[in-house]
């Protein structure tokens, strides 16, 4: 996916970054030695290879000038924190931070290098797996989600930008949602419903936030793409710049509640019911998802239309559940 936020590097710039992330270690030769990684929608990475025969993973933040969304502001560090807290329970598969640098005197932007993890992107295979297998696969990724989910935190809302936290999570939901839409009428996005219509919608059902009194760690984006797989199991989850505290019903397994009903990472998870306000939460939130891929797509300048194309189906399904209920 090509995007304005990727900040890519030539050869001798990561040769400079991993000299000192890996105490003058050097690059192995050939071309084969720095590879981009394309799949991302932010940040720019690359599959280094260095002399010695380690493969490692690069992440580069965008440039400090890119213009990105309120609740993207310092997700790098973000990004990182989590991964290391995660990292203290043994049944979450994080690859290990080797070494991240907020300098900015090498590079223009924070960067880390992490472990390459073993086994093939599950975007990738998923077709290709038995039934049974994909079954299993889902079960595993839902019971790492609960993981997840078992550290809690003192706040509700972003680690990365202060002015996006709340003591209740009603307050800071409302808070995340009315960011999206400001970062949309920064830009001029003209959604499918107005902007008025939408927060009728979300105070419509925002006393269903109110049961949630507990900050809970979320990865949010917990798809295909940032799972890896080997032999039936999850051998690696990425990606948790977007993590936040908040209700574990935001997380991507329960986004499809209205179209697939009970699934297989949901029984992995445990939680295979849902009240009605729970319900609600869940639309709450797949709605909030798609205004982000939606106004994302005027701050990226994507190469395709494929992610306004599904954020506007989104969006007018939770729309249409929201005004209905």
């Amino acid at each position: 996916m090509e995007s304005k936020t990727k900040n890519t590097k030539t050869r001798p710039q990561i040769a400079a970054m991993a000299a000192r992330a890996f105490g003058g270690a050097a690059l192995a030769s050939g071309e084969g030695a720095v590879r981009e990684l394309k799949e991302g929608w932010f940040n720019a990475a690359y599959d280094v290879r260095l002399a010695d025969g380690r493969e490692v993973i690069l992440k580069i933040a965008p440039p400090r000038d890119a213009e990105v969304m309120s609740y993207e502001k310092n997700l790098m560090a973000t990004e990182v924190a989590a991964m290391r807290l995660v990292r203290q329970n043994p049944a979450i598969p994080v690859p290990e931070v080797y070494f991240y640098d907020d300098a900015r005197d090498l590079c223009d932007s924070d960067y880390f290098f992490m472990e390459k993890i073993a086994g093939d992107n599950l975007e990738h295979v998923r077709s290709s797996l038995p039934p049974e297998a994909q079954a299993s696969v889902d079960r595993h990724i839902g019971e790492i989600i609960r993981e997840i989910n078992g550290f809690t935190g003192t706040y509700f809302g972003y680690d990365g930008n202060p002015e996006l936290r709340a003591s209740t999570w009603r307050e800071a939901f409302l808070k995340i949602m009315e960011s999206v839409l400001d970062d949309g009428a920064r830009k001029n996005v003209v959604y499918d419903h107005g902007y008025d219509e939408i927060r009728a919608a979300v105070l419509k059902h925002a006393s269903a936030l109110e049961e949630v009194t507990t900050p809970r760690l979320v990865h949010w984006d917990a798809w295909d793409l940032n799972l890896f797989v080997k032999d039936g199991r999850v051998t690696g989850i990425i990606d948790f710049e977007r993590a936040l505290w908040a209700d574990p019903l935001m997380e991507s397994q329960f986004r499809s509640l209205f179209s697939d009903g009970i699934t297989h990472s949901m029984r992995g998870y445990g939680k295979t019911s849902f009240t009605r306000e729970e319900e609600q939460r869940c639309c709450l939130y797949s709605l909030h998802l798609a205004a982000i891929m939606n106004t994302e797509c005027f701050y990226r300048n994507y190469d395709t239309d494929s992610v306004y194309n599904i954020s506007r189906q989104m969006m007018g399904a939770s729309m249409d559940w929201l005004k209905a209920s």
